[in-house]
């Protein structure tokens, strides 16, 4: 995993860009909820944490978003395990214990619908972190972190830019991977910087040019 890689780019910028995030662990670090081809078995939902802690007592729950029944939680996933050395640890979905989705370290049903819908990470009695994604009209339900995540091509996959940040916000926290990485997280050079990253980047540019020293009158007329 080209941890390091990672948090030079997006900790060294985002710590500075967000005085409102907070530490994330655990958190939703990536979903692909909508396969090229078929679902079933190929779908997952990562989530990064603290490496060593458990993951017994925590549930994924999927929210409904829209139709006669939005708000609803439609799936229920009891999870167990282990957050490995890298802290990545990956749901795929699977039918008796078999998924195609490689190195995953859980298999479950979690073949999430398509959208306008919401993933909540929770214990019993608290939600550590949630992610609403799709096309979200009035009267849709919406169960995520201030706004949606952006609405992904079939075979794309919502991932978070800093898994080490969460400013609960999703349509700031969540970027999309053209080819989805169960189990790694993307390398420098394939993390697109959020806008305001890139705004604050771009205004810095300048700051850091170093200007030639003009001399002064009096250094002139001695």
């Amino acid at each position: 995993m080209k941890l390091s890689k990672y948090i030079g780019l997006l900790v060294g910028a985002g710590l500075g860009a967000t005085g409102a995030a907070t530490p994330a662990a655990p958190v939703i670090s990536e979903l692909l909820y909508d396969a090229a081809g078929t679902d079933a078995g190929t779908v997952f939902v990562e989530l990064f944490g603290t490496p060593g802690q458990s993951l017994d007592g925590l549930f994924l729950d999927a929210v409904n978003g829209s139709g006669a029944t939005a708000g609803a939680v439609y799936m229920t996933v009891p999870l167990s395990g282990i957050f490995p050395a890298d802290g990545v640890f990956v749901i795929g979905d699977g039918s008796g214990g078999v998924t195609s989705v490689p190195g995953a370290d859980f298999v479950a049903d979690v073949d999430f619908q398509n959208g306008p819908d919401s993933v909540v990470l929770r214990t019993e009695t608290t939600i550590l972190d949630a992610v609403g994604y799709g096309i979200f009209a009035a009267g849709d339900v919406f169960a995520g972190e201030g706004l949606p995540a952006t609405d992904p091509a079939s075979g794309s996959s919502i991932f978070r830019f800093n898994p080490f940040l969460d400013t609960n916000d999703n349509s700031v926290d969540f970027g999309v991977l053209g080819t989805p990485t169960p189990g790694t997280l993307p390398a420098a050079s394939a993390v697109p910087l959020p806008a305001s990253l890139l705004l604050l980047i771009s205004g810095m540019i300048p700051l850091m040019i170093p200007r030639r020293r003009t001399a002064t009158a009096r250094e002139i007329s001695t």
